[in-house]
This record gives C-alpha cells, sequence and structure tokens, in this order.
C-alpha cells in the first residue's frame, strides 16, 4: 500500500540500508568488544547470553512485527523498531553490569527483530520483483560489508575511546535513517482498521523464548533448566493454538503457513540458516586448529562466504528474468552441498584454499536461495499479508541459525567423547582463541579431526535436505498487480 507516485524510492531505499547496517555491524562489532567488556564489567559466566540474548528476542519479535506491519503500515512500525533499538543502544553503553547488559541487549533485539522485517516489506511494497533483485542484492552487501568491518571497527574503537561507542555509534545512523523514512515513504490513508492480537503476540513471544533458551541452554549441557524451558515453552505453544483459533486476526495466520509455496521456502530457508551457521561456527575452528593456519587465514576462509552472498543475490537479480524464481532457488539449494562436500573431505595436510572454495560456493548458494525465496513469498501475497509473509521467511532462517548451533554443538561433543579425549569444546575454543592448542598439540588435532569431520558431514547432510525442500516449491510466475491506493 506504499505509494511510489510520492514516494522517493531511491532516499527511502538509502534509509532501509542505514537502519540494516546498524543492525547488521551490531551483530558482528560486538564480538571484538567482549573481551574488554567482561574485564571491566564482570559475569564471564554469562558471556555467551549477551549474544545469544539479542538473538533470541530478535527472533520472536520478527513475526509479530511483521504482523502489525500488516495493520497499522510499515512506517510507523518501522519508526517504533528504530527508536526502540537506539533507546537500548544508549543503555547498553551505560551498561554497570553484566547483566544489566543482557538485559538491554535483549531490548535491543527487539528493535531489530522490528527493523529487519519491516526493511525487507517496504522493498517489496516499492519494486516489482524484477526490480526488487538488484535492491535486494544491495542489501545483501550491506550485510557482507559489515561482516567485514564490524570486527575491525570494534577492535578501533576499543583501542582508541570507550568499548561504550560500539553502541553509541548507532545513534546517528539511526537517526539519518528515521528522517529519511519521515519525509520520503509516504503511505497511502488505511482503509480498515483491524484488531490487534496482544495476547496471541505474547504467547507467541514466550513459546519462541522458552524454546530458544532451551535450545541455548542445551548446548551448555544444563539439562534443568532445558526442562524448566521447555516445559514452559510447550505450556505457552498449547495456549497460543487456542488463542489464535479465536482471534479475529491471528498473529500466526495458519493458512499463510500452510500454503506449499511459503511452507517450501520456509523449510528450505530454516535448513539453510542451520547449514550455515554450521559453517561459519566451525570451519575457522578447523582451519587454525587441523590446518595449522594463523587466525587469520582462518578468517579468511570464512569473509569469502560473506562475500559470495552478495554475488549470488545479484546473479539471481539479473537471471531472473531467464530462469524464474523457482529454477534460482534450486540452483541455489544445490549449491549448498556441493560446497559442503568440499568441507567434509578437508583433511589435515589440505590447503586452506579448499575451505575457501566451499565456503564461497555456500555463500553464493545461500545468495541465490534466500534472495529468491524471500522475493517468491513477497510476489504471492497481497500488501494485508505481505508483512507477516517476509516476517515468516526471516523468522524460519533466524530459527534455523539457533537450530543449527545447538545441532552442531551437540555432533562436535559427541566427536570429541567418541574419540576418547578429555578435550573440550570450550577448552579448545579457549585455546584457539588465545592462538594454541592445548597439550599434545598434534594429538589434540587429531581428536578435533575427527569431531569436526563429524560435524561437517552433519552439515552436508542438512545442505542435502535444504536442496530437497527447494525440489518441493512450486512455480510462482511474476508481474503481480502493484498495489497503489490513491491518496
Amino acid at each position: 500500500m506504499t505509494t511510489s507516485r510520492t514516494t522517493r524510492r531511491p532516499l527511502v531505499i538509502a534509509a532501509v540500508m542505514a537502519s540494516m547496517a546498524m543492525v547488521a555491524i551490531e551483530a558482528t562489532i560486538i564480538s571484538t568488544a567482549m573481551p574488554g567488556i567482561v574485564g571491566e564489567l564482570g559475569g564471564l559466566s554469562l558471556y555467551a547470553w549477551v549474544f545469544s540474548g539479542f538473538l533470541l528476542t530478535q527472533t520472536a519479535a520478527t513475526i509479530v512485527f511483521g504482523k502489525l506491519a500488516d495493520i497499522h503500515g510499515r512506517k510507523p512500525v518501522l519508526l517504533a523498531g528504530i527508536a526502540v533499538f537506539l533507546a537500548a543502544s544508549v543503555l547498553c553503553g551505560f551498561a554497570w553490569s553484566m547483566p544489566a547488559m543482557i538485559a538491554f541487549r535483549l531490548i535491543q533485539g527487539i528493535g531489530a527483530g522490528a527493523i529487519q522485517p519491516v526493511s525487507l516489506t517496504i522493498v517489496g511494497d516499492l519494486y516489482s520483483a524484477q526490480e526488487r533483485g538488484r535492491i535486494q542484492g544491495f542489501l545483501a552487501s550491506v550485510w557482507a560489508i559489515s561482516a567485514v568491518v564490524g570486527p575491525v571497527a570494534g577492535g578501533f574503537i576499543i583501542a582508541h575511546a570507550s568499548w561504550s561507542w560500539i553502541f553509541w555509534i548507532n545513534l546517528p545512523v539511526g537517526l539519518v535513517a528515521s528522517g529519511l523514512f519521515v519525509a520520503f515513504l509516504h503511505e497511502g490513508e488505511r482503509r480498515e482498521r483491524r484488531p490487534v492480537d496482544a495476547a496471541g503476540a505474547a504467547l507467541f513471544t514466550l513459546t519462541v523464548a522458552a524454546l530458544m533458551v532451551a535450545l541455548t541452554e542445551a548446548g551448555e549441557a544444563r539439562w534443568t533448566v532445558v526442562g524448566i524451558a521447555a516445559g514452559l515453552g510447550i505450556v505457552a505453544a498449547v495456549l497460543l493454538a487456542f488463542q489464535e483459533r479465536r482471534a479475529r486476526e491471528p498473529v500466526i495466520d495458519a493458512a499463510l503457513w500452510r500454503r506449499r509455496p511459503i511452507a517450501a521456502a520456509n523449510g528450505t530457508s530454516l535448513l539453510a540458516g542451520m547449514a550455515l551457521i554450521g559453517l561459519t561456527t566451525f570451519l575457522p575452528m578447523y582451519v587454525q586448529g587441523v590446518l595449522g593456519q594463523t587466525p587469520i587465514v582462518a578468517g579468511m576462509a570464512l569473509t569469502v562466504m560473506v562475500l559470495g552472498w552478495p554475488m549470488g543475490a545479484t546473479l539471481a537479480a539479473r537471471s531472473l528474468h531467464r530462469f524464474g524464481l523457482r529454477r534460482i532457488l534450486v540452483t541455489g539449494g544445490l549449491m549448498l552441498p556441493l560446497g559442503a562436500l568440499a568441507i567434509v573431505t578437508l583433511q589435515p595436510g589440505s590447503h586452506p584454499v579448499q575451505a575457501g572454495v566451499g565456503s564461497l560456493v555456500m555463500g553464493f548458494g545461500m545468495g541465490l536461495l534466500s534472495n529468491a525465496s524471500l522475493m517468491l513469498i513477497q510476489e504471492i501475497v497481497p500488501w494485508t499479508q505481505r508483512g507477516s509473509a517476509t516476517a515468516s521467511n526471516i523468522f524460519s532462517r533466524n530459527l534455523g541459525s539457533t537450530l543449527g548451533a545447538t545441532i552442531f554443538g551437540a555432533v562436535l561433543n559427541h566427536g570429541l567423547s567418541a574419540a576418547g579425549s578429555t578435550v573440550t569444546a570450550d577448552s579448545l575454543q579457549q585455546a584457539l582463541a588465545a592462538g594454541g592448542l592445548p597439550g599434545e598439540a598434534e594429538t589434540v588435532r587429531m581428536v578435533l579431526q575427527h569431531a569436526l569431520h563429524q560435524t561437517f558431514w552433519a552439515v552436508l547432510i542438512i545442505s542435502a535436505a535444504a536442496f530437497a525442500t527447494a525440489l518441493l516449491v512450486p512455480h510462482v510466475a511474476l508481474g503481480r498487480a502493484r498495489e497503489v491506493p490513491a491518496e
């Protein structure tokens, strides 16, 4: 329902890119700064929750804000999300303890949960599928650049200023993006008022939050917490099912999720998200710990994946007319197991270029797949469902990342115990971070090779499942009618 007649599209896209860059760089810049933050605030045992707390609320909020954007319009929901994100950023900079930092990161994640889906929904409103692929290639580049720039910027800030500035630098970016949205994004008047399913939104958030806590704690083998969180999640899920059956405007539109193109595309995105988190988490560990390369080489092996993503997204945009969305999506799905094959055949004597090639191929496939799946979903729904549909795809990918982190962590731990070693995943990560391996290096190297080889097999299997799911996506014709109401 966004009007291209009065909306200045280039300036709106500049605002979209700025707001998404703000979220993307925040996800990477903090990794460099966290050792210094922990050194000042303490609370090392809560270290992981600074990251997982943000992802938890971001994932849970995605669906809720996608629905709100369908009811109240994109602009007010997006501006509210930016405001929440900026307020939380200010608070993070003033955090006085690790629990306070985690609390403010939870709030920051809520803001991010609005920014990402609503920004992509605005792109879907303003551009036809033929135009949208090119724009989404630009947006993929934002994430790629942020992944490279974030850690460098974090290190620079820590070296020359207070760690608070890794959060406060969001303020000028967010304010500029908000000003551009206010000035140049114009939406037609709402002709109907639909009720907000507040109870459903609360129950859904509780369900997802409990699930993610259970998954996160399962990776740490804290089974008491897992049991409590899982029980709470089950109760919330049952109550949610009852609530959504009686709500006039349910947060979870079952009919939308059951549509074959959406279900298949979201299933593919979930599995692809799982495979990708396995690559990003464990490939640097293999290159450094088994191949004996420096941390810089290990980082480069992963960086090429980040560069392959926008390359794939750009190619998807340019090939849209020739091949159609389904073929591009299936091709992207095929690239995942092909890249994983290069990873699973790594040996202690392999050249790191092989790891880089596998990483590049998987990143390229993700660019094709993610771009095509999002465009396909946006193409088959009306304006009143586009926010929810867009959010469902982002939610699926984020949930896949969380599931993958838990599953691959369990596979790694199983591989370490099966090798008869007392070495744990935590001790390995700490040793690698310090630039060395514990104990007798060659023995530990072989243990790590065995465990990570099993993990890479799991990545390959899930990548193959993503390709198989992509084959279930039906053909979707391009060229939906533009929905531009009169003002």
